[in-house]
């Protein structure tokens, strides 16, 4: 590939094009550094909706084993440390010695409850209410089946498994044995959605039509992800729909509150592949590459200078740029993203129909300057816009929008939940159910959970067969 076609692809070669979303308009003033240029003063909030605090509400506190102490092991600790006086953190597992024990010592866990390999859990008896596990997509299904088995209730990190028939298997064995099973769908948890649900259940949309849904990767945490990262390989993960997006299946299954009856999909890996590889470049960023300079998908940027997703490194000094370069010198995170061995598609676009002929589309890219989720709701007597953390209702016969927004940051109880308020919001709830042995606690339930689920792997069926597929949970 010659030098222009290279910068044209990876977007430096300018092409004069605005974007005019009036909601999404200040997130788009971004200069070439990377910051976002000074916002509008946001408007104040006129669509007042109940918003709970992430507290539980219960007597005594569950106790819980954490099987994976990796990033999201670590925010349900952290809620732990937050909320002690209801969930205790009485057993830890990991391969990752250094992990295991990071989380460990900060609940005080004895030696003899700090795990390896999560079978280790299951050779002791029963030693708590609940586990939490946050592994790798393609070893949850052993050890919340065998979790289940053994007389705990799950809070199982998403996807729930790799294969629609393992969902399914989760499914009824959690049904047979009666246990809780809360699969970390943590969008519908969150503020910003519970308001969004809440407002068309009241009918201020009219009659539900149509959803358009929107998930922009963002192009550093795409390449991070899914073409260096943990979730390259569709076959040693799941499928990008479900890997990144069954988040966005299930908030739209959500909203809609009918089953979906059929999906058509298409996509594929467009940009990131050897094909597209720059003359020279070499197999890693920090081998002299000529382009690195020039590069957005540069590791020594996205790491180094921008100092983004270190959290994978395990690093003793986050602020130690030699310790970070060492790192993409060895790790797969040096890799140049077009000699990677990834396979997920980086661009994906779905249509749903549902019953009662109620019609959705959504859209995954990763070529975009911000992640988050973008939603359009058109319904008979009204619609709704919203960017992740503010909405606007249209109504057509005051045709006077109302807006939606909550800073949930200023909320001290939320300070540092993740996914705008959901994580905490799925840890209450979950702690809420297993106290009082109530699943409908919980927003989700197992078997809507794993609907949205077999909506993700009938997309991938139509999206390879290029065929609609019948969805049938």
């Amino acid at each position: 590939m010659i030098r222009r076609d290279f910068l044209k692809r990876v977007g430096l070669v300018a092409t004069g094009v605005a974007l005019s979303d009036p909601i999404t308009k200040a997130e788009t003033a971004i200069n070439l550094s990377g910051s976002a240029a000074a916002a509008p003063q946001q408007p104040k909030s006129d669509i007042h909706v109940k918003i709970r605090s992430p507290k539980p509400q219960t007597d005594k506190p569950i106790t819980v084993v954490i099987i994976g102490a990796g990033n999201r092991g670590r925010m349900y600790s952290r809620y732990s440390k937050t909320f002690n006086d209801h969930i205790k953190v009485v057993g830890v597992s990991d391969i990752i010695e250094s992990r295991c024990n990071n989380i460990a010592d900060l609940h005080n866990v004895p030696q003899e409850n700090r795990f390896g390999h999560f079978r280790e859990v299951f050779e002791r008896p029963k030693m708590a209410d609940a586990v939490i596990i946050a592994t790798p997509d393609d070893r949850h299904y052993e050890p919340c089946i065998k979790a289940m088995e053994l007389g705990y209730h799950v809070l199982l990190e998403k996807p729930a498994a790799p294969t629609e028939k393992e969902c399914k298997d989760i499914l009824k064995v959690s049904q047979d044995k009666n246990r809780i099973v809360a699969i970390s769908h943590v969008l519908r948890y969150s503020p910003y959605f519970i308001a969004m649900k809440s407002v068309v259940d009241s009918g201020a949309v009219g009659e539900l039509v149509s959803i358009q849904h929107m998930e922009p990767i963002q192009y550093a945490h795409m390449a991070h992800s899914y073409v260096r990262g943990n979730w390259r390989c569709e076959k040693d993960t799941t499928p990008i729909i479900l890997a990144k997006s069954c988040h966005d299946l299930d908030i739209i299954r959500w909203i809609v509150g009918k089953p979906c009856k059929s999906i058509s999909a298409y996509g594929s890996l467009h940009l990131f592949k050897k094909e597209n590889m720059p003359a020279g470049a070499p197999p890693r960023c920090t081998d002299g590459c000529p382009h690195e300079s020039t590069c957005p998908y540069s590791a020594i940027d996205i790491y180094v200078k921008q100092k983004r997703h270190l959290g994978v490194f395990d690093l003793k000094d986050r602020k130690d740029e030699n310790e970070i370069m060492e790192k993409l010198r060895t790790n797969w995170y040096g890799r140049c993203v077009y000699q990677c061995d990834n396979d997920q598609p980086d661009h994906y676009v779905a249509n749903m129909e549902f019953e009662d002929g109620v019609t959705s589309s959504f859209t995954m890219d990763a070529f975009s300057p911000w992640g988050g989720r973008r939603t359009r709701i058109m319904g008979t007597m009204g619609f709704i816009e919203g960017n992740g953390s503010t909405f606007t209702l249209w109504d057509f016969k005051t045709r006077t929008p109302k807006t939606w927004r909550m800073v949930i940051d200023d909320a001290e109880e939320y300070k540092d939940a993740g996914h705008g308020g959901g994580d905490y919001g799925l840890v209450r709830d979950f702690v809420e159910a297993v106290a009082f042995e109530d699943p409908g606690k919980l927003s989700s339930s197992i078997k809507d959970s794993i609907e949205s689920h077999v909506m993700g792997f009938a997309a991938e069926k139509s999206r390879k067969s290029n065929h609609k597929a019948e969805v049938k949970a």
